[in-house]
């Protein structure tokens, strides 16, 4: 096994001996919950592009590690915010990643997949109308169909920005929701993860914001396949879904808390759609065979070591999670270096990367230990420290 010796707080560096990844039985077969993984774009680091500015993806890797996804039984949520969509990943570039995501499904023949739509080439401004975000959300979903998409309904930054109150909110909902093909999945997406989405549903009141939301749904019933909110909170996860209408599912984006939520309780349980799973996939897709086959006390022990890593990953400022994801899929050998779109591989400390290396090996979620040691030396002496 390979020793590291990892920077702490200190200013000292801490030996760390990388042990055997988890290996768990997997059997997509047993799965009793949809799950979707928000997936990460892989860049492509040969072209001659301004990083800030002008996003270049590895087709061919991205596309490979959905496949990745696919083989283990998880669903792909394709152009979320995982893939930096709103923090460098335009709609041109969303529109073509969802179009080579739904052609490699297609190809294979299998494997669940949804798609952002959101409003995200309209550029937010005081002038904003409602008809502007309302058209905005019917091109993009327009465009997801046609491709044969499913839609994920993101929050809208135009929305928040010239909405007026709950009844602007029902009114772009309704309108968009009418015109699907097929029913969506709704994004409720917390300012924790994006500040720009602070009072959605027309309240800064979460509890005021839910009731809003649960009534939009309960209105709109027969074009809704569930919604998924990322408030960070299991309470208010729980809350909402004892509210919602029996056919509409709960997909939990809770980062934090998703055993619990997505083992569930008496009156009911969350599926899931969250950013973690990119991460771990092989620890995810071991737990949900094993909570299939009702096997709760593996479920749980499979889980449990991946939540101090999740937790950390998501910590605040939690929009920089994608740094977090896109690090480990290098250390996994899903991609060939640690670059992002709009180099957001910056985003997160010499330290928050050093203590994600020893909760992922906690979590046994290094696939490889001699092949991620070798890139953890790697990144970090780029930042001058030599472990």
């Amino acid at each position: 096994m390979v020793t590291l010796n990892l920077p702490c707080a200190d200013r000292t560096l801490q030996p760390l001996t990388l042990r055997a990844p988890s290996t768990h039985l997997i059997n997509p077969s047993s799965f009793n919950r949809k799950v979707y993984a928000a997936a990460h774009v892989v860049v492509d680091p040969f072209a001659d592009v301004d990083p800030w500015i002008t996003p270049a993806i590895d087709w061919d890797k991205t596309i490979a590690f959905r496949e990745e996804l696919w083989s283990r039984g998880l669903g792909v949520a394709e152009a979320m915010d995982t893939a930096q969509r709103g923090m460098g990943l335009n709609w041109d570039m969303s529109l073509e990643l969802i179009k080579r995501s739904l052609a490699a499904r297609n190809a294979r023949g299998s494997g669940l997949i949804a798609c952002g739509a959101g409003t995200d080439h309209l550029i937010p401004g005081p002038d904003t109308t409602l008809d502007e975000v309302i058209a905005a959300y019917e091109m993009q979903c327009e465009a997801i169909e046609a491709a044969g998409g499913q839609v994920i309904l993101m929050a809208s930054r135009a929305l928040v920005a010239c909405a007026k109150g709950p009844d602007d909110y029902a009114k772009v909902y309704s309108r968009v929701l009418s015109g699907l093909q097929q029913p969506a999945i709704l994004h409720w997406l917390g300012e924790m993860f994006d500040p720009a989405l602070e009072g959605y549903w027309g309240s800064k009141d979460h509890d005021v914001a839910m009731d809003t939301a649960v009534k939009i749904v309960s209105e709109n019933a027969a074009k809704i396949d569930g919604i998924k909110i990322s408030l960070l909170s299991a309470e208010k996860e729980i809350k909402m879904r004892r509210m919602l209408p029996d056919d509409v599912l709960m997909y939990t984006g809770d980062d934090f808390n998703y055993p619990d939520l997505i083992e569930g309780d008496e009156q009911g349980h969350s599926h899931a759609l969250l950013g973690i799973f990119d991460a771990i996939a092989p620890s995810a897709a071991a737990a949900l065979t094993a909570l299939g086959e009702g096997r709760i006390d593996d479920y749980h022990n499979i889980f449990r070591p991946t939540v101090p890593l999740s937790r950390h990953i998501f910590k605040a400022p939690t929009r920089f999670y994608k740094t977090g994801i896109v690090f480990l899929a290098y250390l996994n050998g899903f991609q060939d270096h640690f670059t992002m779109i709009g180099g957001q591989e910056s985003t997160r400390s010499t330290l928050h990367l050093a203590e994600l290396v020893r909760l992922a090996d906690a979590a046994g979620a290094l696939i490889n230990p001699d092949l991620a040691a070798g890139r953890i030396k790697s990144v970090f002496a780029t930042r001058g420290i030599e472990v």
